[in-house]
């Protein structure tokens, strides 16, 4: 059976991710990074999706507090005033560079030939990770900094969230029975409660209302 690693946050789109990787029939390597992010739930979120779509689950600690620069990785706070323009304080510097990396490892140590990675350039918050050009720049590193590249094995990293609107990615969900309810993508949660008011939830509610689906999030505000 072929085998892929998929970058599991915990979140909508990584499960989504995961549930298409399923139905694509690979055997389903799942990497979480538990980077000391201040929305830590999504870890719990994670570890309960993995048992559900994944055949192999790693939780990989690397604490990127040491490093701060985010509101994620320090104590600077979460906007709350809606999605602006440029690039947020909730980007963690280089952070998808970093987990496609250490997901480029897992692969070819585990065998594995594809990655999933649940990035989206239509409804997301702006960061210049999430760009088809960064994929397919970093795709051609993959096949130039290892040897399953350079023996002909080729890396490849599949995005196929990437053209799609939020509420696409929720009605991909719903087709694929994927456990919606069981995702947590706040930036500033309450407890176990999406906060209601960070750019990710404003994005995730308006997803859940465009695609005609009930929202399962249970929000603190709102």
């Amino acid at each position: 059976m072929k085998k892929a690693v998929v970058l599991l946050s915990g979140g909508l789109d990584s499960m989504v991710c995961a549930a298409l990787a399923r139905e694509g029939g690979y055997w389903v390597v799942a990497l979480t990074v538990d980077y000391n992010q201040r929305h830590r739930v999504e870890l719990e979120a994670a570890k309960t999706i993995a048992k559900r779509l994944a055949d192999h689950h790693i939780l990989l600690p690397l604490d990127l507090r040491a490093f701060g620069g985010s509101a994620l990785t320090s104590d600077i706070a979460v906007p709350k005033e809606g999605v602006g323009e440029g690039i947020p304080v909730t980007y963690v510097p280089a952070r998808n560079t970093i987990f496609l990396s250490l997901a480029l490892g897992l692969a070819e140590a585990s065998g594995a030939r594809d990655i999933f990675i649940g990035v989206n350039a239509l409804d997301y918050s702006g960061y210049p990770d999430c760009r088809p050009e960064f994929v397919a720049e970093f795709e051609r590193l993959a096949n130039l900094a290892t040897k399953a590249g350079v023996e002909g094995e080729r890396i490849t990293i599949r995005t196929p969230l990437l053209d799609m609107t939020k509420a696409d990615i929720i009605r991909t969900g719903m087709r694929l029975g994927a456990p919606l309810h069981l995702t947590h993508s706040c930036y500033d949660p309450v407890g176990d409660l999406a906060c209601g008011q960070c750019d990710s939830c404003l994005i995730r509610r308006e997803g859940f209302l465009k695609a005609g689906v009930e929202d399962p999030t249970r929000y603190a505000v709102g």
